[in-house]
């Protein structure tokens, strides 16, 4: 593995690196396991290193979608607008159970905790729908990237927010026609916005979003749709 200076990042973000990530091949069967440092590296990810990660949709009472703004202290793609939280589930018992995806949606459950100060009992894992999964791969920067299968999660429910300054910039709910606005604003490079939200924005965030009292037409967890 590629030794990478990291003395000039935030130490905080440093000490998340050393979390184990589950590796999978490209049917999503774990094959073993690997720290988030290795598994966001460039030179590890053009050898065809693949982690398991997901993204999270959260969706208030009047069908207003979370967005978060990321820290510039992250380490892979400081500063941009995303879907309400993204993350791993890590190599433990809890978030390597598979059956219908309880692990990853432990992991949510963790992540949402962690970044947005949501508590963790206005988040239970059996409250959030598991609609289907993504291949995507994206450069950050010459060092860092992603290479990830992400688990898609709907969540309808109004919360508590005290998000955490070293994961999040600003947050903030849009509508279908702000977020609209806002991915037209990153086309013309006025925004920054993360490569896997601009994907499932772009292919079947809309669908889902105009379907949100009726998703279960749309789970599919038998195909990994290539990015």
């Amino acid at each position: 593995m590629p030794e990478i200076d990291t003395n000039n990042l935030d130490e905080k973000q440093v000490q998340l690196l050393s979390e184990m990530c589950i590796l999978i091949d490209e049917n999503d069967q774990r094959t073993g396991a690997d720290t988030k440092k290795n598994c966001h590296l460039n030179a590890n990810i053009d050898q065809g290193l693949l982690h398991r990660a997901f993204s999270v949709f959260l969706f208030n009472r009047e069908d207003k979608l979370l967005l978060q703004q990321r820290s510039d202290a992250k380490i892979t793609f400081p500063g941009c607008f995303t879907n309400t939280c993204c993350s791993h589930p890590l190599h433990t018992p809890t978030e390597m159970e598979e059956l219908d995806a309880v692990g990853v949606r432990r992991a949510a459950q963790r992540r949402l905790q962690a970044e947005l100060g949501i508590p963790v009992e206005q988040v239970p894992p059996e409250e959030m729908t598991y609609l289907t999964r993504i291949h995507y791969k994206a450069q950050s920067d010459g060092i860092w990237g992603e290479h990830e299968i992400d688990y898609i999660l709907f969540m309808q429910k109004d919360v508590e927010l005290s998000p955490d300054p070293n994961e999040i910039k600003s947050h903030c709910y849009v509508t279908k026609e702000e977020l609209k606005e806002l991915l037209e604003k990153a086309k013309k490079k006025e925004v920054l916005i993360t490569p896997w939200f601009s994907l499932i924005a772009e292919t079947f965030l809309f669908k889902w979003w105009d379907n949100l009292h009726n998703l279960k037409q749309f789970v599919d967890h038998d195909k990994i749709h290539q990015m």
